[in-house]
Order: C-alpha cells, then structure tokens, then sequence
C-alpha cells in the first residue's frame, strides 16, 4: 500500500461516503434509521479491513460492497418492509381503521431532500420508489440501485457482488422489469412537476388543510390519489373517499396546524392536532406528500410520531398563539 494508500488517508476517504451510502443503504432497507446503523457497520468493517484494500481507485466500489453485504445480513430474515397499498385493497373512506397492525414492517419516511443529490435524479428517493424497490429480491434491489440511480458500471456490478458482468446485466434486466411490471398495475409513471410547481402545490396544500377546506383540497387532489395512514393498514383511492375520511373519522383534525418540512425529496408536514384542553397543539403525524403534473398524487400520514419528529426537527408542540 503506497502513501495515497495510507490508513489514515483510507479512513478519511471511507467517511466521505457516509451521506451517499446513508441513501444506498436507505433505498436497500427501507428505513432510515437502519441505513444509519448498516453505515456504521460498514465503515467500522472496512476500517478493520483496511489492510486488505490495496488501491485508492477502487475504494469506492470496496466499501459499497462491504455495505452490500452488511444490508444483504440485515435483510436475511426474508421480511421486507411495505406500505398500507402493499397489504390490501383501498377501503371505503367513511369507515375507522382497524386496529395498528405493529407487526407489519413499514417503510419509513427519509428526512430532508435526497442524501446524495449529485448522485441521484428523478424519483429514485419517492416514498413510493423506495416502497417498490422492496418487492424486489434483495441482490436485485442492489444491482439496480447501483446501476440505475448511484451510476455504477456493469463491470463495477459484477465485481461487487463476484459474479459475471453478464449475470449483473442479467438481474438489472429482470429488476428494471419487476419494477416497469408494478409501476403499471398500480398508478402508472409519476410526471414529476417542477420544484417551483411543487412549492406551490405544496403551500395550497397547507394552507386548505389548515382551514379544512375541502372544495380547496379536492381541487388540488388527482382524481386517483390516494391517503395512508401506517401502521394501520387502511387506505383509500380517489378524492371522494379521501374527502369522507377527512369528514368522518379524521374530523378531529379540523383545526390543525402543519409545519414544512422536507421527506424523501418531497414536501412534508409535521401535523399538529388541537390539544384537548385548548392550549396549544399536538403532534398527530408527518404527512409525506407526493406530486404528479399538478395535482396532489399521494399523501402518506406516518403516526409515529415520538421518533419521527425529533428525527425531522419539529417541535415537541406548538404554543396556541
């Protein structure tokens, strides 16, 4: 190992990666804080193995194999994380939910905008992305992660996961058609709007949930759009039935406050419910708001809240005034 090769200089180098191998390990696992806790056992198993890495040129496909491999032993127990459209067919909006089904394994929700932006365009950090990519067989989530959103070579592939380039080629070919296969039986290719057209969207959307207009949110809803609600598993489809849950069994958020944030490169809100005894307000959920053209396509409303909003920066409550 020449003096570029230095461990010191090695292990500076591998922490460069955190941020983008926080995404890899994001879109592989589903959730957030388990991208955090495989980064750090990646990084903590490649500086051990540091004096079996023998050229800088290469370290970046070293240490994203390493993280393969750490996501691959996570994900060994063969259960993947899924939301509440992944379990059943929509429901009727006027009806509660079922009790919390807590022993679904849910795909959790990314803070802020895409952890490696350089590196990724489009849709390849969408909730709804994320959700789909868990359909697929752990080896080919990776191999088209690598490939189609971090821009890894086929040869850089097939040496990550020691196989044949053509065996790579082969398992992208059949990920990328799982995926188009999905895509099609569920709401088609999202046509994802400008950042200035979101932005708008986004503040139309705050500010009728606000004033529980409802004329204002089915006007911004597509017609197809759906609500989650995990960990229940209850969802609905359409303007109509979103519109009869927000007036039936959601009405007790009539009056609510949202702060914006940001999720998945997407806009978000933390919800916050009048507090029952007229003091302020309460956290309820972090609603993940997703875009096709000009109209709302999908909301996602995650009720833990006493981890996610520590984890995305909102208050604790909020003050009546």
């Amino acid at each position: 190992m020449g003096d570029s090769g230095a461990p010191g200089a090695v292990a500076e180098g591998l922490e460069e990666y955190r941020a983008e191998l926080t995404g890899y390990c994001y879109r592989m696992l589903g959730s957030y804080a388990e991208a955090e806790d495989a980064v750090q056992e990646a990084l903590v198993r490649a500086w051990r193995s540091l004096d079996r890495f023998e050229g800088r040129s290469a370290l970046r496909t070293w240490v994203y194999r390493i993280a393969t491999n750490v996501c691959l032993d996570t994900l060994a127990s063969g259960r993947r994380r899924a939301l509440p459209m992944d379990l059943s067919a929509p429901s009727e909006g006027g009806t509660p939910p079922a009790p919390p089904q807590e022993s679904v394994l849910w795909v959790e929700p990314c803070p802020g905008g895409d952890p490696e932006a350089a590196a990724t365009a489009g849709e390849s950090v969408r909730l709804a992305f994320v959700a789909a990519l868990q359909h697929l067989p752990p080896r080919q989530r990776a191999t088209l992660i690598l490939r189609d959103v971090l821009g890894f070579s086929a040869r850089e592939v097939a040496a990550l996961h020691s196989c044949t380039v053509a065996s790579a080629n082969s398992a992208l070919q059949r990920a990328r058609a799982t995926l188009a296969a999905r895509r099609h039986a569920t709401d088609g290719p999202a046509a994802r709007p400008s950042d200035s057209v979101r932005r708008v969207l986004a503040e139309r959307y705050a500010t009728a949930f606000s004033r529980y207009d409802m004329e204002e949110l089915s006007m911004l809803l597509h017609v197809d759009a759906t609500l989650c609600l995990p960990p229940y598993a209850k969802w609905m489809r359409g303007v109509p039935d979103i519109h009869a849950w927000l007036t039936g069994p959601a009405i007790g958020c009539r009056g609510s406050r949202l702060v914006p944030t940001q999720a998945n490169g997407s806009p978000a809100f933390g919800q916050y419910r009048p507090s029952r005894d007229g003091t302020g307000y309460v956290p309820w959920a972090l609603q993940v708001v997703e875009f096709s053209g000009t109209r709302i396509s999908g909301i996602t409303a995650f009720r833990d809240t006493d981890r996610l909003f520590p984890l995305f920066g909102l208050p604790a409550r909020l003050d009546a005034a």
